[in-house]
């Protein structure tokens, strides 16, 4: 794959910035360039960034409709009404059901939730839902990381006598439900400082609400944090501002202690005795709680989540464990599937979008096959499959294409659309989808940019190995915790060559182990480059090459070696382009 790398020069008085943040910080000039493209100007704003603080989240009751929320709350605590807790299948749902739910049942007995089911009720409020809690009682219903368009839900529960609260982080349409409380950060009319909270996120808001409304000190909260990180992780939203703080602490919580579910989890993935990151919730944690709701039921991530003794959460933990085994082989099946009809019938050098459906593929799995699809073929892709008489689907996009602007422009069409830029769903009736698909492709070919359709690399700074030290790969790491709009750092260093040792490794020797010099030193730095053996001859042929990579600190056997993680290796494309 030949990637394009691209590396924007600071300009001459962000340069000046830079400078003067190093002096006053003590930091790399090159660090305090991140900070620069970071919009972080002053040694004020630095220290804030690198010093997260609880005390810097929001007040919760700037949040629309968060005092009706309250209110409505502490009359049910108060009257001894029944509550449900509501929360779509994926993580960041039941992430947030469990979170409310364990803050409410010191306060309540007279509580409940419920996951709705993938295939029998699709995603959102259903009227199962709202039926089950009319069964059971229920006065109140508190619908977390879904419900924002349930106009006709809400109405359906309230001809029935019991009241909703909306707290979501999707985005509303024109007409809000008819809810006692909507609770979005989305919403048009919002004034809220940060409008990025997780599903959870927001979960976690009303119960900080609700402690401050009741003298209940923050202390007693910040147990509930793992919860929030796992969250903000697994739904990739930025991790910027409040959501910063959140995860920032949320991973203090997670790494010195977890919840017995989230403790059953890292068990489960070989986690026990590792400092655990954005990444391994990203790659382990999250898609083994999403499992459960991919494979079962929603509610046995939630069921684990709640564990009360540690032997119950090791053995829901394999259960869930064994749905992650299941969900990879089919998301394996499911792929190869759709790749082999997309490589027979498609022709990709007209085509700038890829939609594909098949009424047998597996529900659960087409999120992840639709990531897998977009990764391969570079363009958005909509993996579409038949549930409950309707066509249902994911699409996931390319950087620069607004997938839900797409969707959203053929709602006239469609029976039900939501999600992100990147990720959405939508469903539709079978007769719409010739249509459909011609309109989505046509919004993809003026849209898409062919540069769109080239991977990519976004290089934030240049280094020369005399700048790499313990030093700096220390304040390198108060930059974390990584995620979207706060990326791990790729730096490039140029006109390197090999110190005579590199040599392929692995398993078929697929990977490359690099040792390296540049002209600023002679002492071979070392890095990894996985999958890149094809690079071989181009190290060894004498020649200078460029690489970029990011940076990290590798201790073993109680010594600490600073490797790089090579990206890609090239030659000349900096030099090309500026």
């Amino acid at each position: 794959m030949i990637y394009k790398w691209n590396y924007e020069a600071l300009t001459t008085q962000q340069k000046e910035q830079r400078d003067e943040l190093a002096k006053k910080l003590g930091i790399s000039p090159v660090l305090c360039q991140l900070l620069i493209q970071r919009d972080i100007l002053s040694p004020e704003d630095a220290s804030k960034f690198f010093h997260p603080s609880l005390k810097d989240l929001h007040d919760p009751f700037l949040l629309p409709d968060m005092d009706k929320a309250i209110k409505r709350i502490e009359k049910a605590l108060g009257q001894k009404q029944r509550i449900l807790i509501y929360g779509d299948y994926d993580v960041d749902g039941t992430t947030a059901v469990a979170l409310v739910y364990k803050f409410l049942r010191k306060f309540t007995t007279n509580l409940d939730y419920y996951i709705p089911d993938r295939y029998d009720e699709g995603y959102g409020i259903s009227e199962q839902g709202i039926d089950y809690a009319e069964e059971t009682g229920v006065k109140l219903i508190i619908a977390l990381d879904c419900g924002i368009k349930a106009v006709e839900k809400v109405a359906y529960a309230k001809s029935k006598g019991i009241d909703f609260i909306i707290g979501d982080h999707h985005m509303p349409d024109d007409v809000l439900p008819d809810a006692v409380a909507v609770v979005d950060a989305k919403r048009l009319d919002s004034t809220y400082p940060y409008e990025h909270l997780s599903g959870c996120g927001v979960g976690f808001k009303l119960v900080q609400a609700l402690a401050q409304n009741n003298k209940i000190d923050f202390s007693e909260l910040t147990d509930l944090l793992d919860l929030v990180a796992v969250s903000v992780a697994s739904d990739i939203v930025p991790i910027t501002g409040e959501n910063r703080i959140l995860t920032y602490y949320g991973l203090k919580q997670i790494n010195s202690n977890p919840s017995l579910g989230l403790k059953g989890i890292i068990e489960i993935c070989g986690l026990t005795y590792k400092s655990i990151t954005v990444n391994d919730i990203i790659f382990k944690i999250g898609p083994r709680i999403n499992a459960s709701g991919r494979m079962m039921k929603g509610k046995e991530a939630v069921d684990l989540l709640l564990a009360n003794t540690i032997e119950d959460a090791r053995e829901q933990s394999e259960n869930i464990d064994h749905y992650n085994d299941d969900r990879r082989e089919l998301d394996k099946r499911i792929t190869d599937e759709a790749i082999q009809f997309i490589d027979e019938t498609v022709d990709m050098k007209k085509n700038k979008s890829v939609v594909v459906y098949n009424e047998t593929w597996h529900k659960g799995v087409i999120g992840i096959v639709a990531s897998r699809l977009t990764e391969k073929y570079l363009r958005p892709a909509i993996v579409l499959t038949k549930s409950q008489g309707l066509i249902t689907g994911s699409a996931r996009s390319v950087m620069g294409f607004d997938v839900y602007k797409a969707i959203e422009a053929c709602k006239d069409i469609l029976e039900n659309f939501g999600g992100h830029t990147y990720a959405a769903g939508l469903s539709l009736k079978e007769e719409n989808l010739a249509e459909f698909k011609k309109r989505f492709e046509d919004l993809s070919l003026k849209t898409i940019a062919p540069e769109m359709m080239r991977p990519q690399i976004h290089i934030d700074a240049k280094l020369s190995f005399k700048e790499i030290n313990l030093k700096f790969i220390d304040d390198l790491t108060a930059f974390a915790p990584f995620g979207p709009e706060n990326l791990n750092p790729i730096f490039v260093t140029c006109g390197i060559k090999d110190y005579g040792t590199s040599k392929m490794v692995g398993k078929e020797n697929v990977h490359l182990k690099l040792e390296m010099i540049d002209d600023t030193t002679s002492v071979p730095v070392n890095g990894i480059a996985f999958r890149q053996s094809s690079n071989y001859e181009r190290v060894k042929n004498g020649q200078p090459f460029d690489i970029c990579y990011t940076l990290e600190e590798n201790t073993h056997n109680g010594k600490t070696n600073i490797q790089l993680y090579v990206k890609d290796i090239d030659a000349g494309q900096l030099a090309d382009s500026h």
